[in-house]
């Protein structure tokens, strides 16, 4: 019964995997930063420096920050193959919620980049990928969502995978602008380019992953996700 009873307790683990925990770890970071940003606006004391043009119109930045983490943590789990083909109910109630939080997600970081003033140490340029990435996020949901409305799951993966993976350009972007500015120095240029390049490196990463897992399962057969 022991020996049973281990079995039993190990097999979630090997249902999830350890993808989905590495990508909540990549945001482990910018998501306590976030909490902490939340706790100040709350009324908490500022545990992190203050950011005026947050604290001046918080509504935005608390969608953000609330929707971000719980699309980031939520949506790691849909990358678990056993997990979403043994308990497929889970995989698309998480997805109508995932559709929700990431539209959010996608649509307060827009309005925070049109509406509120310029980050401080950076230029046109993060302007410009900020536009570009957030409204690249909000297209590949909508994408992903037309696509499994017409059953057609591989597509739908596809581009759900790259609207995660922008979702995590604030993870990666704690790697790059670190090793940038040391390697560069800090500027505006060095800062605008290495967001640029944590963006630009998740979505590199979900291309290869969408392609190696199409050429190796090929198109699901459609009663697997009925």
């Amino acid at each position: 019964m022991s020996i049973q009873a281990a079995a039993r307790a190990h097999r979630p683990a090997r249902q999830v995997g350890w993808v989905p925990f590495a990508l909540v770890a990549l945001v482990m970071v910018p998501a306590a930063a976030g909490c902490l940003r939340l706790l100040e606006l709350a009324g908490g004391p500022p545990l992190i420096p203050d950011n005026a043009r947050m604290t001046a119109s918080p509504l935005a930045v608390t969608v953000h920050i609330v929707c971000a983490v719980g699309y980031a943590v939520v949506g790691a789990f849909q990358f678990a193959p056993r997990l979403r083909r043994r308990h497929p109910v889970w995989h698309r109630t998480a997805g109508r919620a995932l559709l929700g939080l990431g539209l959010a997600v996608a649509a307060s970081a827009l309005w925070m980049t049109l509406f509120y003033p310029r980050q401080p140490g950076t230029g046109e340029l993060a302007y410009v990928f900020r536009l570009a990435f957030g409204s690249g996020m909000a297209a590949s949901i909508i994408l992903g969502f037309a696509a499994v409305r017409r059953g057609d799951i591989s597509l739908h993966q596809a581009w759900m995978t790259r609207a995660y993976a922008l979702a995590l350009g604030a993870g990666t972007q704690v790697f790059t602008q670190g090793i940038g500015h040391a390697a560069f120095g800090t500027s505006v240029l060095s800062t605008d380019l290495m967001l640029g390049a944590g963006w630009a490196i998740n979505l590199t990463v979900a291309e290869v992953v969408i392609h190696r897992y199409s050429s190796r399962t090929g198109p699901p057969a459609p009663e697997a996700w009925s």
